[in-house]
């Protein structure tokens, strides 16, 4: 089994890392109907945004060449979506990582400085997402290919 192989397949815990994340975000809101307790929901909440967080870096480990389904590799091949598809990306790990970042270094409340923690474990998680985002959009973009294909040599601004 060569490496990228290996990857692909420890990427895959990335399911039972979301399916532990909406369990915790599932609890938190369970325990603020039932006992109205909002430093508890608040708990399970921040677990869940860093099970989340650490989620979305394993998936950043699946194999870039092949995407996962017909929807993303329409996304990818066309350069504009694909385009769109990585601006919508950065822009929401620019923002859950300086608001997190804002959230953890200003305030002195812990249950705020707990819950920006988890978020800014979340920008982190969508900083690997991003770079797995890229490496597709580089590998299936059909302008790319049909120029390579004919022997075109494209290059980069």
């Amino acid at each position: 089994m060569n490496v990228r192989l290996f990857f692909h397949y420890v990427s895959y815990l990335q399911y039972l890392l979301i399916l532990i994340a909406m369990f915790f975000i599932g609890k938190g809101y369970l325990v603020l109907f039932q006992d109205d307790d909002i430093d508890q929901m608040l708990n399970h909440v921040n677990s869940g945004l860093i099970f989340m967080g650490i989620s979305l870096s394993f998936s950043s480990l699946q194999d870039p060449t092949k995407t996962q389904n017909k929807f993303s590799r329409k996304i990818y091949e066309n350069p504009r979506k694909g385009r769109v598809f990585i601006g919508i990306i950065s822009v929401m790990a620019s923002i859950f990582i300086i608001s997190g970042l804002i959230g953890y270094l200003s305030f002195s409340n812990q249950k705020i400085s707990d819950i920006s923690f988890g978020i800014l474990t979340l920008g982190i998680g969508f900083i690997g997402i991003l770079k797995v985002a890229i490496e597709m959009f580089e590998n299936h973009r059909l302008d790319k290919k049909s120029k390579a294909n004919l022997g075109i040599v494209v290059e980069s601004k």
